[in-house]
C-alpha cells in the first residue's frame, strides 16, 4: 500500500516531503564531516560528488510511501530550504528512524521538535507499535533527543561509524504506550502552565 507523505507544521518548522529540488540544500548541509562522522560506515567518507543526487533520486524517492517515509526539515519562514531530514522505514534494520541536521542549526531543539511530529504520525497513522532508534555511543546530542522524546535504552552493541572513534551503538526503544503517556503528560503540563 502506498501512502502520501503528509506535511506537518510545528511551532517553528514545516516538515514536508523531500523532492529533487532539495538536492542543492541537502548537499550544502549534509556533506560536512561533522554531520556525517556520526553515521554508520554505510555512508561513505569522503562523500561522492554526486552522492546526494544519487541517494535522493534512486534510493529515497522511489521508496517513499511504500516502506519509507521521509521529511525535509525546513524553517517556517523559509520552507524552500531543507536544513535536515528525518525518515522512517519498515522493517527495522533494527532501527526504524534516522535523522540528520545541518550544523548551523544544532543546539536549538529543532530535531526534537521534528521527531515529535514524526513519532505522532508513526504511531497514530502508520500503525507502528514500537520504534527502534540507534546512535553512536558517545553522540550525546542524538542520545538526548531520544531521552527527551521518551525512548529507553535497551542495549549497546559493536558497530562501525564514519568516525572510527565510535565503536559501539546504542539501541533505544519507544513503544506506542510510552509515547502516548509522554504526550499526555506534556499536554497536562501545558494546561497547568496556562
Amino acid at each position: 500500500m502506498t501512502t502520501t507523505i503528509p506535511t506537518f507544521t510545528t511551532k517553528r518548522l514545516l516538515l514536508r516531503p523531500v523532492s529533487e529540488s532539495d538536492i542543492p540544500a541537502y548537499t550544502r548541509y549534509f556533506v560536512d564531516y561533522e554531520v556525517i562522522r556520526h553515521l554508520a560506515t554505510a555512508v561513505p567518507w569522503p562523500y561522492p560528488d554526486d552522492g546526494v543526487s544519487d541517494f535522493v533520486r534512486h534510493r529515497l524517492l522511489p521508496q517513499l510511501g511504500h516502506d519509507r517515509w521521509a521529511w525535509a526539515i525546513t524553517l517556517q519562514h523559509n520552507p524552500a530550504e531543507l536544513i535536515g531530514l528525518v525518515d522512517l522505514w519498515r522493517p527495522g534494520t533494527p532501527e526504524n528512524r534516522g535523522f540528520w541536521l545541518g550544523r548551523p542549526f544544532w543546539g536549538q531543539g529543532i530535531m526534537t521538535e521534528a521527531v515529535t511530529a514524526v513519532n505522532d504520525y508513526a504511531f497514530d497513522q502508520l500503525g507502528f507499535d514500537k520504534l527502534i532508534f540507534s546512535n553512536a555511543k558517545g553522540n550525546v546530542p542524538s542520545q538526548r533527543i531520544k531521552e527527551k522524546t521518551g525512548a529507553r535504552l535497551i542495549g549497546v552493541e559493536p558497530a562501525a561509524f564514519v568516525d572510527p572513534q565510535y565503536m559501539e551503538r546504542e539501541l533505544w526503544e519507544l513503544t506506542k504506550e510510552m509515547w502516548q503517556a509522554l504526550r499526555q503528560e506534556s499536554e497536562q503540563n501545558e494546561v497547568r502552565a496556562e
